[in-house]
């Protein structure tokens, strides 16, 4: 099996939480080089460094590395436009961390740039692979709802205490708004016409922490919300269609694993339990009502990392087609026209 040399540029908590791990326990990658503003003594790095992983703080030296097949960008998201556009001037393919870009214009540079030059680039659009999205696809796709109706996915938090400054890319739409965004263009394509409500709630003055937003498509709509202040959290999922209603209350187990330590390839890790599965009741051929309890479909965000091999080596299409990067982008920047 060929294996890919990859770069990481940012080696913060995303490097070390949402994307090493996965990579750990796949035998077709090799984390070749990291690139940092600063290094220090960390443990992670050490036990990487013993691995053959070279740490600098210059990005030249990734560009300069003709050994290298991709590059992560995982800095801070007002980083990644520049980041990128000097990665693929470099020759270099490149994933990047979202939300990718603030702009549609922005998007449509490094995706045109990329095309010119021949080279792979997209956004690391991880929530593709929750088990609780995974799931729903698996459900939407076996035609127990019947035509879709009305369809609303959540992510709240109960976080009062951390509004903050910052402009609009900094809040919550483009922070969690990307995920379900991308989630409803990948089932959906591009919606129709949006409607927006985007507002700071704790904050006066403060980015952006709530959002409902509706995606209007042809025969129903897609609402994505989320807010910061959510004592009690409303279900992640609720789907009504002619024929059944789908209600999953709660959210991928990878993140909260993830933050306790429990790691890719660990028994358990990012499972439900019964407890957690999706309920789904729908009316079948006959009239009868039917209600299911629906196991959660496994998640894995080191699948995007399999993708862009499949890409890279096998030439297979991306995981996020380029109109799906500008659709996910547009959707966002015009929530603040």
């Amino acid at each position: 099996m060929k294996k890919l040399n990859i770069a990481y540029v940012g080696f913060g908590k995303s490097t070390n939480r949402y994307h090493i791990p996965y990579v750990k326990i796949r035998d077709h990658f090799n984390i070749s080089r990291i690139v940092n503003r600063t290094l220090g003594k960390r443990p992670e790095q050490a036990v990487l460094e013993a691995n053959g992983t070279v740490f600098s703080t210059d990005i030249n030296d990734i560009i300069q590395d003709e050994s290298i097949d991709l590059v992560i960008v995982v800095t801070p998201g007002s980083a990644h436009y520049e980041t990128s556009k000097k990665l693929l001037l470099g020759g270099k393919n490149v994933i990047c961390d979202k939300p990718l870009v603030e702009t549609l214009e922005q998007a449509k540079e490094l995706v045109a740039l990329a095309k010119e030059r021949n080279l792979f680039f997209m956004p690391f659009q991880n929530r593709r692979f929750d088990s609780d999205f995974l799931t729903v696809k698996k459900v939407l796709e076996t035609g127990y709802l019947g035509n879709l109706i009305d369809l609303t996915v959540t992510m709240d938090h109960y976080r009062p205490a951390d509004a903050s400054l910052g402009e609009n890319f900094d809040g919550a739409w483009y922070g969690h708004g990307v995920h379900l965004v991308d989630q409803m263009v990948s089932l959906f394509g591009k919606p129709e016409t949006v409607q927006y409500d985007v507002r700071s709630t704790r904050d006066a003055v403060a980015t952006d922490d709530y959002f409902s937003v509706n995606l209007i498509y042809k025969n129903f709509r897609a609402t994505v919300q989320a807010t910061e202040l959510a004592a009690v959290s409303r279900p992640k999922w609720v789907i009504y269609g002619s024929r059944g209603t789908l209600i999953k209350e709660h959210v991928d187990q990878q993140e909260n694993d993830l933050k306790a330590g429990i790691v890719p390839g660990d028994e358990g890790f990012g499972a439900d339990t019964p407890q957690d599965f999706a309920q789904l009741t729908y009316y079948n051929q006959n009239g009868d009502r039917i209600a299911k309890t629906i196991p959660t479909v496994s998640g894995d965000y080191g699948r995007v990392y399999d993708s862009a091999y499949n890409s890279l080596v096998h030439g297979e299409e991306k995981l996020v087609s380029d109109e799906q990067i500008l659709a996910v982008i547009e959707t966002l920047e015009n929530a603040f026209k």
